[in-house]
């Protein structure tokens, strides 16, 4: 399962996590929906609980955002009921009794009410450090309770009605059922009032949970089926507003693993170095990179997948898991970052395979920007000159192909020659193994012209440095 539910006093996270296998994050604020979607990438993302009063509520924007990402995102219960009611046109998909509410304005058996107040679903509840405990009663749960205690017989219709007046007149912080119960009930049938407190610890509806329940399984049951990325029938506008909002949510980078102090610390070390320029230009491009894969919806597939993590393990020399383990504390990574830093390489990858050639050009730009591109063209011009003098490329045998990758691995670059030709050209952007050899006979007729040398015997020009 690759889910985020964000939720708080309507269910406490370890019994949700009995019903759908997921990141459990706490009541959603402004930001939170961009900052997980960024963070976690999940393939569906639930809104449960979030805040309304003292922060930020999460905005609109972000949620028809991580739609159009490709994110199937759920509401219910509480806040998340009422943005799916405003949102289920554009594609968030609400569950449970009071979405349906929301959305219709008619929370049964009350039609006489427009059913559309925020403060139908909001409590007052303690820190997450206790669990964010619900100090207070939402109103739909005394409606909902009132209701069934009505339809059991317990009390009549007139009660349940004048009882839900009441706890409506309430500040929602002050809703209790012994505040409820205990104010002014003259003119109630005693006899009524006695029976509901009798039936209350047994008979209350929490509409709240049974919604949020409800969300669960059917989440749990569209991830089991494996649906494709989201679709949406909107066009996203990335306005100013919302790069500034991203800007200042999105801040600092998903799943670097640092506290902001280490970061600073670390980044201090490239700046002294004089390479923070190029670092932080490179972390641009991939983060670039990395929101055109989501844009896409370049997902990975398992082959994909294991051929990333075999190079990756191939390029650090993590043949054992105590490599591994090693890698991972010099990296300041566990498990969980070693494998979302592979799956960015595999959506990178794609990503490259799917603009082919349309890269090159801006491969030849990032040369210019950076000063290196007469360098490299003056070596490209003097290797063309030298193979228009002799002839262009013959036709290799095993035997020159071998002799050839001795002399540039073990001569040239001075290491040893890799275990797989394949997947080192591929690393290196050649299109095949013979493109890397026909690349290293141009390379050795280029730096032996005008020795006569053949591929096996190593003169001097064959030991130069590797620039030429």
């Amino acid at each position: 399962m690759n889910a985020c539910i964000f939720v708080g006093p309507t269910l406490a996270p370890a019994d949700a996590l009995a019903m759908l296998d997921a990141v459990y994050l706490p009541p959603v604020q402004q930001g939170d929906v961009y900052r997980a979607a960024v963070r976690h990438r999940p393939r569906a993302l639930g809104i449960v609980d979030g805040y309304f009063q003292h922060v930020p509520s999460v905005w609109h924007k972000e949620i028809l955002w991580a739609m159009a990402e490709g994110i199937h995102v759920f509401g219910s219960a509480s806040m998340g009921a009422l943005r799916a009611a405003e949102l289920s046109a554009f594609g968030m998909r609400g569950v449970g009794r009071i979405f349906e509410a929301y959305r219709t304005g008619v929370f049964e058996p009350y039609r006489d009410e427009v059913f559309e107040d925020e403060d139908e679903v909001a409590v007052v509840h303690g820190p997450a450090d206790a669990g964010y405990l619900a100090l207070s009663e939402a109103m739909v749960n005394v409606r909902s309770t009132v209701a069934a205690a009505a339809n059991a017989g317990i009390i009549g219709a007139d009660t349940r009605d004048a009882l839900v007046r009441i706890a409506k007149q309430l500040f929602y912080p002050e809703r209790s059922w012994e505040r409820i119960l205990g104010l002014e009930t003259r003119g109630l049938p005693e006899r009524e009032i006695e029976a509901l407190r009798r039936w209350l610890p047994e008979g209350r509806i929490n509409q709240k949970r049974d919604d949020a329940v409800a969300m669960l399984a059917i989440m749990r049951d569209s991830l089991a089926a494996n649906p494709p990325p989201a679709r949406v029938t909107y066009v996203f506008q990335r306005s100013e507003m919302w790069q500034r909002a991203v800007v200042d949510v999105g801040a600092p980078d998903e799943h670097d693993g640092l506290q902001e102090l280490e970061r600073e610390a670390l980044l201090d070390e490239l700046r002294l170095a004089g390479t923070y320029t190029e670092a932080r230009r490179a972390g641009v491009l991939r983060w670039t990179g990395l929101r055109e894969c989501a844009r896409q919806a370049l997902a990975e597939s398992p082959e994909d997948r294991q051929a990333a993590e075999t190079a990756f393990r191939n390029r650090f020399a993590m043949s054992r898991r105590r490599d591994i383990d090693r890698w991972q504390v010099e990296n300041g990574l566990d498990d969980a970052g070693r494998a979302q830093l592979i799956a960015d390489e595999v959506r990178l990858r794609r990503l490259d395979r799917a603009l082919g050639p349309l890269a090159a050009a801006h491969v030849v730009s990032h040369l210019r920007a950076t000063g290196q591109y007469p360098h490299y063209a003056a070596r490209a011009q003097a290797k063309a000159q030298v193979l228009g003098l002799t002839g262009g490329d013959p036709e290799l045998d095993a035997p020159t192909r071998f002799r050839l990758a001795v002399w540039y691995f073990e001569h040239r670059l001075g290491g040893q020659m890799p275990d797989d030709l394949d997947e080192y050209a591929a690393s290196c952007g050649f299109a095949d193994t013979d493109a890397l050899y026909r690349a290293l006979w141009r390379e050795y007729r280029h730096l032996t012209a005008g020795t006569g040398g053949e591929p096996g015997g190593i003169g001097a020009a064959a030991r130069a440095p590797i620039e030429g």
